[in-house]
C-alpha cells in the first residue's frame, strides 16, 4: 500500500470517531468542558475521540509514532520525533463544536520526510469525509460511494476566501489587498482546506498560530486535489517541529 492510500484506512477511523463525538455535539452549547493549560477548551468528545483514534492507529500501524492533541496538551509534546508519525486532532474547531456550529472536524494525518503524505478529515455534522489515495483526493458522504475532488482555477472576479468568524474588519481589508480575493465566507476548523480541495473556495490565508495537528490531514487532502499550502511569503512549511512544540508559523492554503 502506498502512503497516499493509507488515507483509505484513516477515512474509516475518522468516520468511526465522528460517530462517537457527534452525540455530544447534538447538545449544542451545553456540552461540558474544561480549560487546558493554554486556556483553550477541551470536552469529553475531544478526549473520547482521541482515545478511539489512538487505539485504532496502534492496531493498524503499531510501528508508527502518534502525536495527538489532547495527550500533548496534558503531558507535553515529544522532545524529538522520527521521520514517520501520525498527527491526530480528534475535534478541530472545539469552540464551534461547543456553540453548535457544524464546522468541526476529526483529523488524522501521516507525515513522512517532514511533509503530509496521507490524511483523512471527517465533518461529522454533515456526514462528509475527504481522504487521500494514490489516484488523488476523494470525498464520500455517509453511506455513499467516494468520488474524486479537485481544486478549481482561480475564478477572476469571484475568488472566495475562507476566514475565521472572529476576524476584524481591518485585518480582512489587509488580506483582501494582499491576496486579491473578491468574496469571503467565515468558517471554522480544517474543513476550510477541504472546501478548497473540492473547488468551492480558493484561498485560506492564516496569519496566526496553529498546531501541526490542526491542518496536517487537510493539507494532505488539499495537495492530493492539486492545491498547496505554503509558508507566509513563500517560506518553507514543514512538519515535525518538535523544538517548537509542533507549532506552525503563518501559512496560506490555495487552490488552483
Amino acid at each position: 500500500m502506498s502512503d497516499a492510500d493509507i488515507g483509505l484506512i484513516l477515512a474509516d477511523i475518522v468516520e468511526e470517531a465522528g460517530r462517537l463525538v457527534l452525540p455530544y455535539w447534538s447538545h449544542g452549547g451545553t456540552v461540558a468542558h474544561t480549560a487546558k493549560a493554554d486556556m483553550s477548551p477541551v470536552t469529553i468528545a475531544d478526549q473520547e475521540g482521541e482515545k478511539l483514534i489512538v487505539k485504532r492507529l496502534k492496531e493498524r500501524f503499531p510501528d508508527i509514532a502518534i502525536v495527538a492533541e489532547e495527550h500533548a496538551s496534558e503531558f507535553g509534546t515529544p522532545d524529538a520525533i522520527g521521520d514517520r508519525f501520525f498527527l491526530v486532532d480528534p475535534v478541530d474547531g472545539t469552540k464551534a463544536f461547543m456553540r453548535g456550529d457544524p464546522s468541526f472536524t476529526v483529523n488524522i494525518g501521516l507525515v513522512a520526510g517532514r511533509r503530509p503524505v496521507a490524511g483523512a478529515v471527517c465533518a461529522p455534522a454533515s456526514g462528509e469525509t475527504w481522504f487521500t489515495t494514490a489516484r488523488g483526493a476523494m470525498k464520500r458522504a455517509e453511506g455513499g460511494a467516494a468520488s474524486p475532488v479537485q481544486v478549481r482555477p482561480w475564478p477572476k472576479g469571484e475568488a472566495v476566501a475562507l476566514i475565521s468568524h472572529t476576524m476584524k474588519e481591518e485585518t480582512l481589508a489587509k488580506l483582501t489587498a494582499e491576496y486579491g480575493f473578491d468574496l469571503k465566507v467565515a468558517m471554522d476548523s480544517s474543513v476550510k482546506l477541504c472546501r478548497i480541495a473540492e473547488g468551492v473556495a480558493d484561498i485560506y490565508p492564516r496569519h496566526g498560530p496553529t498546531s501541526e495537528w490542526d491542518i496536517c490531514a487537510a493539507q494532505a487532502v488539499l495537495e492530493a486535489a492539486g492545491g498547496s499550502v505554503g509558508g507566509y511569503q513563500g517560506a518553507e512549511f514543514l512538519y515535525g517541529k518538535a523544538d517548537k512544540r509542533f507549532l506552525n508559523e503563518w501559512f496560506v492554503a490555495r487552490g488552483g
